[in-house]
């Protein structure tokens, strides 16, 4: 029998811990690895493990977004059944609020779910960078007979204070939920690790309906699946935890592990942009069999110029997206995203730079993200004075320096140009 599928992606997160990037902009809109958008994940998740029919609720800040899915991912098929369509918060509850917790964001679309009538309904998150193939996890939900059925992960357990911590037993079955206790029970198998939430779930849709009405009833309730709704579903019905380390991704080796990274914080972000630049990166981007989607940018190709002694355009160990021009910088160790200028005799190592950032002549800059449109002028150093940094610009307790972009291009004084 052919399952109905419906997918739901919460994508109005605030991001304020990666703040300043999610400044004018919701953390799925933040760029990721030179040409996409943390939000392309999920997406290509989900189309890529053939579910179809997804809803994307979006909340705060959600231009950028909305931009983004408007040009590359909106589409409806000759099926009624495929579709990618953004949905703002409905204020549908009597208070007409915003979406006060992951399950209020469901239960304010509750009449979508009510009018496709799907066997399942599939809820992810929007701001994890990961491949995942949700196929596997949906055939396992019906294995099971489940009624809910989490992804998880196995984590340190010195990390338990840090997550939504699932208590399994060894067959899978979810006995109780801890959310960020340092003091939560460890997987059945390894002691020293405990079974992280990633935030994914697959519900049969007649449990969940009811759940959601019980839960929007209840005065006390935060709202949330992994603080409210799910907590309570423990001994009431048959739950499971999906183990995210099974997962295997069709076109990778058997043995390639399983990626996943919470990009909540700018040191999370910069290391997970950093993976990329590895010979055998542990996130594969080049599975033809399993690509990652985006906006269909019409960018020219990326251009090296110049040869000459100390003035040579070239790029080691990074990722260069469309439309950049190196002429005559260098660039090591470095993300680049579409349309960056390096000019001649500039430096830019262990950097992320998004769109259309120009790195004026000389100019130099050092473990620091260049939002978009950001002006270095020629001869600036950034990243090498790190006290002198934090005077213009946002500085990590790593010592990642952020450089903020405004709209039309700005110097890294804020100045435009």
């Amino acid at each position: 029998m052919q399952l109905r599928v419906l997918s739901f992606v919460l994508a109005g997160g605030k991001g304020t811990r990666l703040y300043p990037l999610t400044k004018e902009r919701a953390k799925p809109a933040v760029p990721f690895g030179g040409r996409y958008r943390i939000v392309d994940f999920v997406l290509s998740n989900l189309i890529n493990s053939g579910v179809y029919s997804i809803y994307v609720l979006i909340q705060f800040k959600s231009q950028s977004l909305l931009q983004h899915l408007s040009d590359g991912w909106e589409f409806s098929g000759i099926l009624k059944s495929h579709f990618i369509i953004p949905v703002p918060a409905q204020m549908r509850t009597p208070g007409e609020t915003w979406y006060r917790g992951t399950a209020d964001a469901i239960y304010q679309n509750i009449n979508l779910i009510e009018q496709t009538d799907p066997d399942l309904v599939v809820i992810f998150g929007a701001d994890h960078i990961y491949r995942m193939n949700i196929r596997e996890m949906i055939e396992y939900h019906v294995q099971k007979r489940s009624q809910a059925t989490v992804a998880a992960i196995p984590a340190p357990r010195s990390q338990a204070r840090e997550f939504g911590v699932i208590e399994a037993a060894p067959e899978g079955v979810i006995r109780g939920f801890h959310e960020k206790k340092a003091d939560a029970p460890a997987m059945p198998s390894d002691p020293e690790r405990v079974y992280a939430s990633m935030g994914n779930y697959v519900f049969s849709t007649e449990r969940l309906l009811e759940e959601l009405h019980a839960d929007a009833a209840n005065e006390d309730s935060t709202h949330d699946f992994g603080r409210d709704i799910l907590p309570a579903m423990v001994g009431r019905a048959p739950m499971y935890a999906y183990d995210f380390q099974t997962n295997q991704i069709p076109g990778d080796p058997r043995d390639q592990m399983a990626y996943w990274r919470d990009v909540g914080t700018i040191d999370a972000y910069y290391e997970a942009n950093m993976d990329l630049r590895s010979l055998l990166p542990a996130l594969n981007l080049y599975n033809k069999r399993w690509p990652l989607r985006t906006a269909g940018y019409q960018d020219p190709p990326a251009k090296f110029a110049f040869d000459d002694e100390g003035r040579r355009g070239h790029a080691i160990d990074s990722i260069i997206s469309g439309g950049v021009i190196l002429s005559g910088g260098a660039v090591r160790n470095s993300v680049l995203g579409r349309g960056a200028r390096v000019h001649a005799g500039a430096l830019v190592e262990d950097s992320i730079l998004f769109d259309n950032v120009d790195i004026g002549r000389g100019a130099r800059v050092r473990r620091a993200i260049l939002d978009k449109n950001v002006r270095v002028p020629p001869g600036e150093v950034i990243g090498w004075d790190l006290d002198r940094d934090r005077i213009y610009h946002h500085v990590t307790e790593s010592g990642i320096v952020v450089v903020e972009g405004k709209r039309g291009a700005v110097d890294v004084a804020g100045l435009q140009v």
